[in-house]
């Protein structure tokens, strides 16, 4: 089997598994990009979100259940996690990513591996503009599905089908430069990037404090 192919050899490992349904499981990304990574996958055999039409509807609804149950059973909080599926995915079968925003890890090596993450290469399942609205609104289980709007979910169901980004906007989101999913720092390079993220973690609001003024003596800066 193909490194390509690996999750799928993966989720047929009970052990491998976190939870489980009828139709889906949740595993741990191998090389996770960040402190929590999961990885929600359905068991029919979807190679990606190319591959989905209006009939798979209710199982983006059990993926993304089960992407808040992991978060859940870890203890942890949801407004903390980005979810969702790559534009560009490198692993067959179709597979959503949970992970949390601080993206700690080791394996975060290369300027692929944050921009695949943190631009546009990285379909969100839901907006954030209805994040908020949903987490106020959780105890009332009546108005979930009014409230916590996906634009994905949306577009598959009234296109049919998960439109592919061009080559060239790949390429160019690709290139974009490392910017922090945290405050507006620009990094010139991974390691200082990572060396930011680390410091986001351990003092959030000093590195924020700390940004914005280095950011306003540069704009300053004749």
């Amino acid at each position: 089997m193909s490194w390509s192919n690996a999750l799928v050899k993966e989720i047929l490992k009970p052990e491998s598994l976190i939870i489980s349904s009828e139709i889906a499981v949740v595993i741990a990304d191998k090389f996770p990009k960040a402190r929590h990574h999961y990885l929600v996958l359905p068991l029919a055999d979807i190679p990606s979100i190319f591959h989905l039409n209006r009939s798979h509807l209710p199982l983006l609804e059990e993926l993304h259940l089960l992407a808040r149950n992991v978060v859940e059973v870890k203890g942890l909080h949801w407004q903390d996690f980005n979810v969702g599926f790559h534009a560009e995915p490198s692993m067959q079968r179709l597979h959503l990513h949970v992970l949390s925003r601080d993206f700690v890890s080791p394996s975060l090596k290369n300027k692929k591996h944050w921009n695949s993450f943190n631009t546009e290469l990285f379909v969100p399942y839901t907006s954030k503009a209805f994040e908020a609205g949903f987490m106020r609104q959780l105890e009332h289980h009546e108005q979930t599905k009014e409230i916590e709007y996906s634009e994905l979910y949306s577009q598959l169901e009234k296109e049919n089908s998960i439109s592919r980004l061009s080559k060239s906007l790949k390429d160019e989101l690709l290139a974009k430069p490392l910017i922090c999913n945290q405050c507006e720092f620009v990094a010139k390079n991974l390691p200082t990037l990572k060396e930011h993220l680390v410091a986001h973690l351990q003092d959030p609001k000093s590195i924020r404090k700390r940004t914005t003024s280095e950011n306003k003596r540069t704009s300053s800066s004749p």
